[in-house]
């Protein structure tokens, strides 16, 4: 009543009621070998079922200022989802670009090999903060000691816990920490927040690869899931692309008040712990349901376009040099080579027409030694 802050939205997380419903019933569990009345101690136990069952949800109208789950399976499909387009393209030979520049070639399920890691490496990286994040204070009491607990309490309510969940909870090795800080919620957010950087980096990729359709790149032909304007017919929106961005930008504003909130541990307890569950929670939730819309809306749905990439990666297209210079420059010089480039660029023709016009190479000579399929690896 005190904590009119925010409207119904702001209310503490559901998941998180659900669970003091697990604790309290552990507790009460392991209290019956302490002397707690076992008719008391049923009575707890059917309340706190019901708690967890969500049928008291409507009696915990606590407000965050005083959700997530299935996080691993769903970045598991955007990560299958990315895989199928790295096989499907995996000889689609294209010109790569750093600084947004032409760049040597290498083939499109080699781009999207690199999206099929960053999602493998975060999803490795939120299972490894994991086990910290199991630890339970339950047990410290006020400041860590366990005053007016018995010995063993600490682990049998951890234990009883994990039983109830199926989840390797555990109790806190350092109870003083466990209350004092919340450092494993700022570590597998700061998980999360890798993961948005990389759903950032990814969607921006493919939607710039998806431009035009005459105008842009249009390597990529992105699903047509909803009309995009009512005064440009035919225009397809990269909405699934966008939606995930902004649920990234959300995920990385939220990591400032989650590491905020995790510096606030004032001597022996962090008060700002409710902040950082439903930062966490939400971010946690966004990320699981943005990987499942953009596997299903987007990325199953994406087909190379093979005519615009072969425009602008075959010699007698668009590629005026700029992403053949290395072979060249085995021939000549690197230097000499950019020169050619250069003048093939201003001239508007390619590498291959300037270096026969200037008598570097022969068309034979130049077949031989600029083979884009040979430019995709070691050698």
């Amino acid at each position: 009543m005190n904590f009119k802050i925010g409207g119904p939205e702001e209310h503490m997380p559901l998941p998180v009621i659900h669970a003091f419903g697990f604790l309290k019933k552990a507790a009460a569990m392991v209290n019956t070998e302490y002397g707690l009345d076992k008719k008391l101690a049923d009575a707890i136990c059917q309340a706190c079922d019901e708690v967890i069952a969500g049928k008291l949800d409507d009696h915990f109208p606590l407000v965050t200022w005083q959700t997530g789950s299935g996080t691993q399976s769903n970045m598991n499909q955007l990560h299958g989802s990315l895989k199928k387009k790295a096989d499907e393209f995996k000889d689609i030979i294209k010109i790569g670009r750093t600084h947004t520049q032409d760049a040597v070639p290498l083939t499109l399920g080699q781009e999207f090999s690199g999206y099929v890691q960053q999602v493998q490496n975060g999803i490795a990286r939120v299972e490894s903060v994991l086990p910290r994040l199991y630890e339970l204070a339950a047990g410290g009491t006020a400041v860590g000691t366990g005053l007016n607990t018995r010995k063993g309490f600490a682990e049998k309510v951890a234990q009883t816990v994990s039983e109830l969940t199926g989840l390797p909870f555990k109790t806190a090795p350092n109870k003083f920490e466990a209350l004092a800080a919340h450092d494993a919620l700022v570590e597998v957010h700061g998980a999360l927040n890798v993961l948005a950087a990389s759903f950032m980096k990814i969607a921006n990729d493919i939607r710039f690869l998806g431009s035009g359709p005459r105008c842009g790149l249009g390597e990529l032909s992105l699903p047509e899931n909803e009309p995009g304007s009512s005064i440009m017919p035919g225009k397809v929106n990269p909405t699934q692309c966008e939606a995930i961005t902004m649920v990234a930008a959300q995920v990385m504003g939220n990591q400032v008040a989650v590491t905020v909130g995790g510096s606030n541990g004032h001597f022996e307890l962090n008060v700002f712990k409710p902040l950082m569950v439903k930062n966490v929670l939400q971010s946690t939730r966004l990320l699981a349901d943005a990987a499942v819309s953009f596997s299903e809306h987007c990325v199953d749905g994406i087909v190379a376009n093979r005519d615009n990439i072969a425009k602008v990666s075959s010699m007698k297209g668009l590629l005026l040099g700029k992403g053949y210079l290395f072979p060249l420059g085995m021939v000549s010089s690197f230097l000499y080579s950019a020169t050619k480039s250069e003048t093939a660029h201003k001239n508007g023709t390619t590498l291959k027409e300037e270096a026969i016009k200037l008598g570097i190479l022969t068309e034979e000579q130049f077949g031989q030694w600029v083979k884009p399929e040979n430019m995709l690896g070691p050698k």
